[in-house]
């Protein structure tokens, strides 16, 4: 009868050290992939930030291209970036969707050609940025939604990422490619 209790408390114990090796091992994870989801914010942020300041640029040269349209345009195009840069985060998504709508309803024989290059490969920078970004919330909220997760709380107080969906490209008529 002895022996009897010391394998199941030997095996009670071995089944605990594994499943508290393996919760451990998923907050690692999740943990991980918070610090994944912060810094790929961080970067889609520098992004979103230096595609202002090219619009900045853009606008610095419509204005002083003397012609009221465009002056008109560049105000507007201007107080779009002030927005979108001082958006709080959660309103940050339709700050930057409106500048990208502005910025395209410039006239491109307006945008002189070295601002050409700079804005396309600024806007591709962004695209890349927010995606990298929306992938790692994908792993964190795939990783965090399972059911055992969940019931062990091993996400701990970390809040739960949220997707940041920003219009690719946008044509004139104002729809999305």
């Amino acid at each position: 009868m002895q022996a009897l209790m010391t394998v199941v408390v030997v095996i009670t114990v071995a089944i605990l050290v594994i499943i508290g090796a393996w919760a451990y091992s998923r907050a690692n994870r999740l943990d991980r992939l918070n610090v994944r989801v912060d810094l790929a914010w961080q970067a889609l942020e520098a992004a979103l930030e230096r595609r202002t300041v090219v619009v900045r640029l853009l606008t610095a040269w419509m204005e002083d291209s003397g012609v009221p349209e465009t002056i008109t345009a560049a105000r507007h195009l201007a107080a779009c970036a002030d927005a979108a840069e001082y958006a709080p985060r959660a309103s940050r998504e339709d700050a930057e969707n409106a500048l990208s709508t502005a910025l395209n309803r410039v006239d491109p024989s307006v945008r002189p050609p070295g601002l050409i290059a700079e804005l396309a490969d600024a806007e591709t920078r962004v695209m890349m940025a927010r995606r990298f970004y929306n992938d790692a919330v994908r792993d964190t909220r795939n990783l965090a939604d399972r059911f055992l997760v969940r019931r062990l709380r091993l996400g701990g107080r970390a809040q739960r990422p949220e997707y940041f969906e920003i219009v690719e490209r946008v044509t004139t008529s104002g729809t999305a490619d």
